[in-house]
């Protein structure tokens, strides 16, 4: 069982991070579905653009979209920490029960598994 010191830093850690992300996640979003290629780059010209530059803006703007799917599971498992914290069993892992080792924690505050029960679902 944790202390409530830990705990109150290991949420502040975890709120600090949902916040930083959250602002990412926006960013990537404007960048990625609000803005033209002309906007982008400060062209204001109506000359139409080169296929290849249009390829190059598909890619980045799906690039874009799969780090912003990335945040979005990020964020999704930092909710899930903080609803364990909420419910005290933050630090216990899900599949074993046993503590995760607080240097894990501070790595990943929001892991939900010990280092051998992650290693264990990783080999499958």
């Amino acid at each position: 069982m944790m202390k409530k010191t830990e705990l109150k830093a290991f949420k502040d850690m975890l709120l600090s991070m949902r916040a930083r992300l959250r602002g990412d996640v926006n960013a990537m979003a404007d960048a990625a579905l609000n803005k033209t290629r002309s906007e982008a780059n400060g062209d204001l010209s109506s000359m139409p653009i080169h296929m290849a530059d249009i390829g190059s803006d598909n890619y980045e703007q799906e690039f874009t979209l799969s780090m912003m799917e990335n945040e979005e599971g990020t964020l999704s498992a930092i909710e899930l920490a903080l609803e364990r914290i909420e419910d005290s069993t933050y630090g216990d892992c899900e599949e074993c029960s046993k503590p995760i080792k607080k240097t894990r924690l501070k790595a990943l505050p929001f892991t939900s598994l010990c280092i051998n029960c992650a290693q264990q679902r990783e080999q499958g």
